[in-house]
C-alpha cells in the first residue's frame, strides 16, 4: 500500500512541475524579445546604410559639379589670358593650359555622368528595399506585441500556480516538506513508482530495505541512488 503522504506529495509535484515549466518560459521570453530587437535593429541599420550609399554618390556628384564649375572658371580666365597675350609662346602655353583643361572638364563630366547612372540605380535598389525592409519590421512588430502579451498571460498563470503550490503544499507535515523539498532542489520529479524493484526516476535497482519500505507504506521509501521518494506499483 502507499504511504499515506504520497498522494498528497504527487499533487504538490504536479502543481510544481507547472510551476515550474510556467517559470522556464517565463524567462525564455525576454531572450525571444531581444531576438527580434535585434532583428529590427538589423532591418533599420540597413535601411539606414542603403540610405547613407545614396547620400554619398549625391554627395559625389555635387563635389563633381562644384569641381566642374571651378575648372570651367579656370577654363575662361585661361581663354581670356590668351587673348590679351601678345608673345607666340605665351599664345602656345596657354592654348596647351585651355586644351588640358578641356580635357579635365570631359573627364569630369564623364564622372558625374557615370554618378548620375549610379545614383538612379542606388534610389531604385533604395525604395526596394526600404518597402521589403518595412515590411520585415512591421512582422517583427507584431511578434514583439505577440510576445509582450504572451509574458502577460504566462506571468498571470505563474501567479496562479504559486498560489496553487502554496495550497499543495497546506497538508503536508513539515518533516515531508522538508523531504520533499530537498530532493526537488536536486531532480524533478520528487516522487516515482518502484517497477520492477527499479526507481522510476534514475532506473536503478533499489535495495531490498527501500523496496520493502515502499511496499509496506508506513513510512516514506527513499531511492538509494538518486534520493527520490519512491512509491509501489505493481508491474
Amino acid at each position: 500500500m502507499r504511504h499515506p503522504a504520497i498522494e498528497k506529495l504527487l499533487i504538490l509535484q504536479d502543481r510544481d512541475q507547472n510551476r515550474l515549466s510556467l517559470e522556464a518560459q517565463v524567462a525564455a521570453v525576454p531572450g525571444e524579445q531581444a531576438l527580434v530587437e535585434k532583428k529590427i535593429a538589423t532591418e533599420k541599420g540597413a535601411i539606414e546604410a542603403a540610405r547613407t550609399e545614396l547620400k554619398e554618390l549625391e554627395t559625389k556628384k555635387k563635389l563633381i559639379e562644384t569641381e566642374i564649375g571651378s575648372t570651367e572658371t579656370k577654363l575662361g580666365k585661361y581663354k581670356t589670358q590668351q587673348m590679351e597675350v601678345r608673345k607666340n609662346d605665351e599664345f602656345k602655353a596657354l592654348g596647351n593650359e585651355i586644351e588640358h583643361t578641356e580635357q579635365a572638364i570631359g573627364a569630369l563630366e564623364e564622372q558625374e555622368i557615370a554618378v548620375l547612372y549610379e545614383i538612379d540605380t542606388a534610389k531604385k535598389k533604395f525604395a526596394d528595399a526600404e518597402a521589403e525592409m518595412k515590411r520585415n519590421i512591421a512582422g517583427h512588430e507584431a511578434r514583439l506585441l505577440v510576445l509582450r502579451e504572451r509574458d502577460a498571460s504566462l506571468r498571470a498563470e505563474l501567479a496562479t500556480a504559486l498560489t496553487e503550490v502554496a495550497a499543495a503544499r497546506t497538508p503536508l507535515d513539515e518533516p515531508t516538506l522538508r523531504l520533499y523539498d530537498r530532493v526537488a532542489r536536486r531532480n524533478m520529479p520528487v516522487c516515482v513508482p518502484v517497477h520492477g524493484g527499479k526507481c522510476g526516476g534514475c532506473h536503478l535497482k533499489i535495495s531490498g530495505e527501500a523496496d520493502a519500505a515502499a511496499r509496506k507504506g508506513d513510512q516514506l521509501a527513499t531511492c538509494d541512488q538518486c534520493g527520490r521518494i519512491v512509491w509501489w506499483e505493481l508491474g
